[in-house]
């Protein structure tokens, strides 16, 4: 069902292949199920406990039987929890080994392969767009890349992504066009939103998204939340809290979902950069959406969070909602000031985002907070090198699969940051096809 309540239920398939709803809601389960945490197999592997946790939502449905094919597929690099030896009871949910050195791999991956075994009646090419703030762009990319009869249009800000987010968004070529747009990274959402449900444009031009507001990329993220906090909590007996860095609410709606759904999680926290909408929101002001400010974390560089809608659908009520998350920004000084201590003080290395969430966490110890938190770490720290190393003083070795993708070319057009521009963009593709 939508999240604005005006379009008919789809099955999971549907709403896969569709990415948004007809109404421009987002797509959501009629009801989150709810699950024992001893149904899940104990020694199983990251791809069990994804097939485990989301076949409700899949029960029924075609695509019910290949699932954990599916899960197997995309969940081919682990997501390790681990223990930061100089921070008693902190720990580290990593999420950059996938291809692409970002969270974004494991949602990306599994949309790609619940894609190519869903029939299309249309014989004409799918056109998956994707607005990237700089992350979701490369993810989706590689899951996609020479994938017959689907092309992948990413959208991203120009100039407002680090070098070598730029760098892999380009490098792919064949059935992948960068675009770079003339704007911010919430131009780029709305340019997606508004020619997915143009229905003329839809009859001209067959497409999806690729982005969190796609359904078949936020279900699959709640799994390592789950097999992380399952894993703890077969061990200790607790739950296991969570600090989540957050722009467009996808990954925090995963780890809230999978909580909602009676996995061992404890507390919730969103550690935001500059962009305050949440952090307002969260401390009491009306939600108020507002132009995005460039970070330096500038993956969460969101002033209108789209996920903000399955937020408000999972919790209707704003008081309790209020009272069940805690919402902190972080500005780029605290930023650059935890990359350097725990740098120089502990060896740790992060990402700005991920500095975000630790610095989240420094907080609560220094107010007194000895839980067991797990810091999301969701992109690899050589991604923002031109960040990152000037305030270690030394290089950040760079992942094999990212060393690859920097050593290829890359090119990207430039277009306006408007609806029209985007609509005659692909338009002309399918004219020159």
């Amino acid at each position: 069902m939508s999240t604005r309540a005006s379009s008919p239920a789809v099955s999971i398939s549907q709403a896969i292949a569709a990415g948004l709803a007809p109404d421009g809601g987002l797509y959501v389960p009629e009801k989150l199920p709810t699950l024992d945490p001893a149904a899940f197999d104990p020694h199983g592997s990251l791809a069990h406990t994804a097939a485990t946790l989301l076949a409700p939502f899949f029960a029924g449905d075609a695509l019910a039987y290949e699932l954990p094919a599916i899960c197997a597929e995309a969940f081919t690099f682990d997501a390790p929890l681990r223990p930061l030896p100089a921070h008693p009871g902190t720990l580290m949910l990593e999420l950059f080994h996938g291809p692409t050195s970002a969270f974004k791999d494991f949602g990306a991956r599994f949309l790609a392969a619940c894609l190519r075994r869903l029939p299309r009646a249309d014989a004409r090419p799918l056109t998956i767009l994707v607005a990237t703030s700089g992350d979701t762009g490369a993810a989706v990319a590689a899951a996609f890349h020479r994938q017959p009869n689907v092309r992948v249009v990413i959208l991203y800000p120009d100039g407002l992504v680090s070098p070598r987010q730029a760098h892999q968004l380009g490098c792919f070529g064949d059935n992948i066009t960068a675009l770079r747009v003339a704007g911010r990274f919430d131009d780029c959402q709305r340019m997606v939103k508004v020619a997915l449900n143009d229905a003329a444009l839809q009859a001209e031009v067959p497409m999806s998204s690729a982005n969190s507001i796609s359904l078949g990329r936020l279900l699959p993220q709640m799994s390592y939340y789950a097999h992380a906090a399952l894993g703890w909590w077969r061990e200790h007996g607790t739950l296991l809290n969570f600090i989540v860095p957050t722009g467009n609410l996808g990954n925090a709606m995963a780890c809230l979902w999978a909580r909602e759904m009676g996995l061992p999680i404890g507390e919730v926290r969103l550690a935001c950069n500059a962009n305050a909408t949440l952090p307002d929101y969260f401390s009491g002001h009306d939600y108020q959406p507002r132009e995005a400010v460039a970070t330096l974390a500038n993956a969460m560089d969101v002033g209108a969070p789209s996920n903000f809608e399955r937020l408000r659908w999972t919790f209707p009520d704003e008081t309790k909602l209020r009272h069940l998350l805690h919402a902190h920004c972080v500005d780029d000084d605290s930023i650059r000031q935890t990359i350097t201590s725990h740098a120089h003080e502990h060896g740790e290395v992060f990402c700005p985002h991920t500095a975000t969430a630790m610095h989240e966490l420094d907080r609560l110890r220094a107010a007194g907070d000895a839980s067991a938190w797990a810091v999301v770490a969701t992109a690899h720290a050589a991604k923002f090198e031109s960040v990152v190393e000037p305030l270690t003083g030394r290089p950040v070795a760079i992942p094999t699969a990212l060393s690859a993708m920097l050593g290829r070319p890359a090119e990207a057009e430039s277009i306006a940051a408007s609806d029209k521009a985007l609509r005659a963009r692909l338009l002309l593709d399918r004219v020159e096809r």
